[in-house]
């Protein structure tokens, strides 16, 4: 059976996939600290700017369409061969879900609360980050975790322009007509990502929990 040789390619290679994952996770994290900086500053300054907020949808909608193999060709010209390349395209995908819930996140808050901090005195930067932020932080967290999960999914292709990873496995199994390969290196692609779905959805449910209240199910409040 194909999946017992794919366990025994992952014990006899096993010095090679470990790398492979090492250099993956590497990626990825890169590319996520680059977007959630990128995206929560972008995402913040567009609830203050109304026209600045519509073009910056739209262009991030508009990078959303292009294809990934198309993107990731299309900057091997600008950027070569290698991780830089791989590292960018990740980013301009990663964009668009951390932008847009940190926008929505802050405008959703509550508008009463808003004028109650201001009343109090609150200066414009208080308000942002002990009453903003703090409230759209689990929608934020929602944009975060879709954009975590599809950046390690859109590594898997970063291989096929010369950058490392596990994709790397799915390429060289494609090029060499290795099914056990191929099915080796997704399948570890598939497994990272919903571990790190699962840890991250443990820390939104906490956050969820902390700053809007909500209880899980079964779970009681006593006074």
């Amino acid at each position: 059976m194909i999946i017992i040789d794919v366990f025994k390619l992952y014990v006899d290679r096993w010095d090679f996939f470990f790398r492979l994952l090492l250099q993956h996770i590497g990626i990825t994290l890169i590319a996520v600290s680059i977007i959630t900086v990128l995206g929560l500053t972008t995402g913040i300054i567009m609830t203050r700017n109304k026209i600045l907020a519509n073009v910056v949808l739209t262009v991030t909608n508009f990078m959303y369409t292009i294809p990934s193999i198309a993107l990731f060709g299309m900057l091997v010209t600008i950027t070569g061969i290698g991780n830089k390349s791989a590292i960018t395209a990740l980013i301009i995908y990663g964009l668009l879900p951390i932008v847009r819930s940190t926008y929505v996140g802050i405008k959703e808050v509550d508008p009463q609360i808003i004028e109650s901090a201001v009343g109090m005195g609150t200066t414009r930067n208080q308000l942002l980050f002990k009453v903003e932020l703090p409230l759209a932080l689990p929608i934020i967290m929602s944009g975060f975790r879709t954009m975590v999960v599809m950046t390690i999914a859109l590594g898997g292709i970063a291989s096929f322009i010369g950058a490392g990873g596990l994709g790397v496995a799915i390429y060289r199994g494609i090029t060499t007509y290795f099914p056990e390969m191929i099915i080796a290196g997704s399948l570890m692609v598939a497994l990272l990502a919903i571990l790190t779905d699962w840890l991250l959805q443990k820390v939104e449910k906490q956050l969820r929990k902390r700053f809007l209240g909500e209880k899980e199910k079964g779970e009681q409040t006593y006074v």
